[in-house]
């Protein structure tokens, strides 16, 4: 597991990638992570909140990886999390934004 840090909001990460893109001005290469999680019931509001504001400072501690993103790609197993004891999958690919 790879722990990613959005806006102090720590997510233990599975399945997680990294890779530089280009932007569309061919100015310098991006960073794009894309990486999976668990969410469960109880945390599910805080989580979707997070990812409402679709921008993110974004840290992978293990990698020294610190940018500032928005989201690329998102998608879940389950879209109603509010039954108890429930878990989703989440999917979601960030790229580094510039000023």
């Amino acid at each position: 597991m790879t722990e990613i840090i959005l806006n102090d909001v720590h997510i233990k990460a599975e399945n997680f990638t990294a890779e530089k893109a280009g932007n569309y001005k061919g100015e310098k290469e991006l960073n794009k992570i894309s990486f999976s999680f668990k969410v469960s019931s109880s945390e599910y509001h805080d989580i979707t909140v997070l990812l409402y504001g679709l921008n993110f400072d974004v840290r992978v501690p293990e990698f020294d990886m610190e940018f500032p993103a928005t989201i690329l790609n998102y998608s879940t197993s389950i879209t109603n999390l509010y039954k108890e004891n429930e878990v989703g999958d989440f999917s979601l690919e960030l790229i580094e934004i510039t000023e």
